[in-house]
């Protein structure tokens, strides 16, 4: 059975399935490996090989439910022509947006440049068990903005004046660009993914003026893109706190993944006709064994006879010990 699908489709409240965000990454020792030899991350992103090999690294060592593809949302920007670099402790770095450059982009050159990834993705499918889902992700558009147009002002503002100044560049940016998001989902579920994922990790930077035409709209056109295509699909509106209910009413995707900043028994008696994903604060399991075990149960009972994905409110953290996750995980399986 595949425990992915059977809940974000068929509401199946009994099986809850088990994924990480960031579970194929920097937290492992054997990721660690690959990239002390890697230090691009653009072009480990492009390497087919490694980039399969990362992705089933958790499964190996955890057996998970769903593998999700080594790669990253900037993916995208990059095979649109603006250059992107990863610095350590300054995160990614974007050359300057040029509108006329992005305005010129193909869909053959867009496809031919992350073709890549989409061998990585075919040949991660042949390896993967069929019981078990693979999942394919994108970021939202305007999360996508934030980084292409260097919208944030610091890790927990954007620049308000900048975003007033440039809203009409941001309102084309985002309908191209969701046309490259499109390809890009229906390129992975060609190539053997299941399950698509849509970051939009900044969305709760948003000023509610704009979040209709910015954030729910974007994500509407994609998630109804993924079910015209008969594939599952999870939005992650990180941010919204309350929100989520608008976000659910008016994008109505078949999982929202919720964040640790939004009460769970809030979710649980707010929203329904919808599978819920993660919601534990990754910190937690830097902690001590037991406090893990109680945030885990606590999230557990209160989505108990409720369609239940075990995941985090974001992604691991790079000094998680691969030992407290697989406890968690088995903790977990025998609830």
């Amino acid at each position: 059975m595949n425990k992915l699908k059977e809940v974000l489709i068929n509401k199946n409240n009994s099986c809850n399935p088990v994924w990480f965000m960031r579970q194929a990454g920097r937290y492992l020792p054997e990721f660690q490996q690959i990239r002390s030899t890697n230090k691009d991350f653009i072009k480990l992103c492009l390497n087919t090989e490694l980039a399969s090999e990362i992705t089933l690294q958790p499964i190996k060592r955890f057996n998970l439910d769903a593998a999700i593809i080594f790669s990253d949302i900037l993916m995208v920007p990059f095979s649109l022509g603006q250059e992107v670099k990863f610095t350590k402790n300054f995160g990614p770095q974007l050359s300057n947006f040029n509108l006329n450059k992005f305005l010129n982009n193909n869909n053959s050159n867009f496809t031919s440049k992350l073709k890549p990834v989409y061998k990585a993705i075919t040949k991660t499918r042949k390896i993967l068990d069929g019981d078990k889902s693979l999942i394919s992700f994108i970021g939202s558009p305007w999360t996508l903005v934030i980084y292409m147009l260097k919208l944030k002002s610091n890790k927990k503002e954007i620049d308000l004046d900048l975003l007033e100044k440039k809203k009409e560049e941001i309102s084309i940016i985002i309908k191209e660009i969701n046309n490259f998001l499109c390809l890009h989902i229906k390129n992975q579920i060609s190539a053997g993914a299941n399950v698509v994922q849509i970051f939009d990790s900044w969305a709760g930077l948003l000023p509610d003026k704009y979040l209709v035409d910015f954030c729910f709209e974007p994500n509407r056109i994609l998630v109804d893109f993924c079910k015209k295509n008969k594939i599952p699909v999870i939005c992650f509106p990180k941010g919204l706190n309350k929100k989520y209910l608008d976000f659910h009413n008016y994008v109505k995707p078949d999982g929202l993944s919720i964040d640790y900043d939004i009460e769970p028994d809030w979710v649980r008696n707010n929203l329904d006709n919808v599978t819920i994903q993660g919601g534990m604060d990754p910190k937690i399991l830097l902690l001590d064994e037991k406090v893990i075990f109680a945030e885990a149960k606590k999230y557990l009972t209160i989505f108990k006879d409720f369609p239940y994905i075990f995941n985090l409110g974001h992604g691991l953290l790079p000094n998680t010990n691969p030992d407290k996750l697989s406890k968690l995980i088995n903790f977990i399986r025998n609830f």
